[in-house]
């Protein structure tokens, strides 16, 4: 949580100082419940974030030098440069790359899981998140049903900011909770304060050791509302029950601080793509197609 907090900060100043192109779309105060979703993932597991989910892919094992390489158009970069931050994924290690933030990620990691039980492989699972306006759309409605028919390790992880862009809540839905279309999706549901890093390793560890187990795909929703910041809340938490001391806390802001600038720095020192030598293709490229394999 803290080092992606430090990293998006970062992010954010160079993007405005203009050295980042194309944007940049920060998770802040959605930290603990991206966190907890990589944290419980395992090898074989598929992992679907969205655009605010660096903490999640964090969890999940992704480097933070891929990361900034990625940010700053580094050739040594896992889309050598080539393709910006937003849809990036690590096929290799089944995290995938985000087609849209807008519900389509659920049947994809549907048609994943799918695949993989068809190769005959066990004990996997599939965690994909979603925002409360993605879940107001007809592909996240499609990919929930057939999740459910199906019968799919799946754990959909739903954040409510309680505004799609500047729609707030009442315009979106009329449910009391999210959770409750759980039970007309055929999943079980729980809905949990998103601020609360302990309610989030809880819930979403809860949902996927029981996905794990064959119950039911799962639907969990993550209630964050703006003026609580969950990072401030799980740093006071760690201090209040005496797990370390505030001059200790400083050092681990140091300590990220350090990392970040230390990738940053880096990824800013590497070449750029050369657009003349690059294999562009419709699909892939020979060194991505290599490097998977």
């Amino acid at each position: 949580m803290l080092l992606t907090r430090t990293l998006e900060e970062k992010l954010v100043s160079l993007y405005r100082g203009g050295l980042i192109t194309g944007g940049v779309y920060i998770g802040k105060g959605q930290e603990a419940v991206s966190a907890a979703c990589g944290l419980f993932l395992q090898k074989g597991d598929i992992f679907a974030p969205l655009i605010r989910d660096q903490a999640g892919r964090s969890a999940f094992g992704e480097p933070l030098l891929d990361v900034t390489r990625t940010y700053l158009g580094s050739r040594k970069g896992p889309m050598r440069g080539r393709d910006g931050n937003i849809h990036r994924g690590r096929p290799g290690d089944d995290q995938l790359a985000m087609v849209s933030h807008l519900g389509a990620m659920v049947s994809v990691t549907v048609g994943a899981l799918m695949a993989k039980r068809f190769k005959g492989e066990k004990n996997f699972v599939g965690l994909a998140c979603i925002g409360e306006g993605g879940m107001q759309t007809g592909s996240f409605h499609e990919g929930m049903n057939i999740a459910a028919v199906e019968q799919v390790p799946l754990v959909v992880v739903a954040t409510n900011n309680h505004y799609a862009y500047s729609t707030p809540n009442e315009r979106e839905f009329a449910c009391h909770d999210l959770v409750d279309r759980a039970i007309g999706y055929g999943f079980e549901g729980y809905s949990f304060d998103g601020t609360d890093l302990s309610a989030c390793l809880d819930v979403i560890g809860g949902a996927v050791k029981r996905a794990r187990a064959g119950r039911p795909p799962q639907l969990v929703v993550a209630s964050e509302p703006f003026a609580r910041d969950c990072l401030k809340v799980a740093e006071q938490t760690i201090v209040d029950m005496n797990l370390l001391d505030a001059e200790t806390l400083v050092q681990w802001h140091r300590d990220a601080a350090a990392q970040v600038d230390e990738a940053i720095a880096t990824a800013q020192k590497e070449a750029p793509p050369e657009s003349d030598k690059e294999d562009w293709c419709a699909i892939s490229t020979r060194e991505l197609v290599d490097h998977v394999e």
